[in-house]
């Protein structure tokens, strides 16, 4: 019995739900593009750090070896 007024209270909820008519303003908007634009930035930011230093250390250890020959 409680499982037939659970499902009907549940699908009379699930079926009378009315589209919410909410308005999203300019500045949200953006914000959103804001954080999209900071996360693609702070990937490629890490990207090229991860690839550079290792890369700059080598050059500087040949630039040495060079040197002392």
């Amino acid at each position: 019995m409680q499982k037939i007024i659970f499902l009907s209270l549940f699908y009379m909820l699930v079926f009378s739900i009315s589209p919410a008519y909410s308005y999203i303003g300019p500045g949200l908007g953006a914000g959103i593009l804001t954080l999209i634009i900071g996360f693609v930035l702070t990937f490629f930011v890490a990207l090229f750090t991860i690839i550079y230093f290792p890369i700059k250390k080598l050059l500087l250890k040949n630039k040495k070896n060079k040197k002392k020959k």
